[in-house]
């Protein structure tokens, strides 16, 4: 959640000729990740959340693209989007962890 509310913060201020791409492709990404992780827990099966959590993987995946993009683009500065990329990144390595530890279950 803190991710997908940084990930608004950050891009409030990107150019109006974003609001429909980048802009809406970045949130988009930013709430798949602990929406997927949700729907996940609340499946009947170690199987079904484990399939969440991989596309919750991938979304994280596509965030980082779309967060080094806005960077190369000039949209948000490397203050602002360094801790967002950590954060993606920690939250990656958790969800890994869990994946895991639900296949041995």
């Amino acid at each position: 959640m803190d991710i997908t509310e940084n990930c608004y913060r950050a891009t409030e201020n990107f150019p109006e000729e974003e609001k429909y791409g980048l802009t809406s492709q970045l949130r988009r990404s930013a709430i798949s990740i602990p929406s997927n992780i949700a729907e996940g827990a609340g499946r009947n099966t170690n199987g079904e959340f484990t399939q969440f959590l991989g596309i919750a993987n991938g979304s994280s995946f596509e965030l980082l693209t779309q967060l080094y993009l806005s960077k190369r683009l000039d949209l948000i500065t490397e203050d602002k989007v360094r801790p967002i990329i950590n954060e993606v990144l920690e939250v990656s390595k958790m969800n890994y962890s869990l994946q895991r530890t639900l296949k041995k279950s």
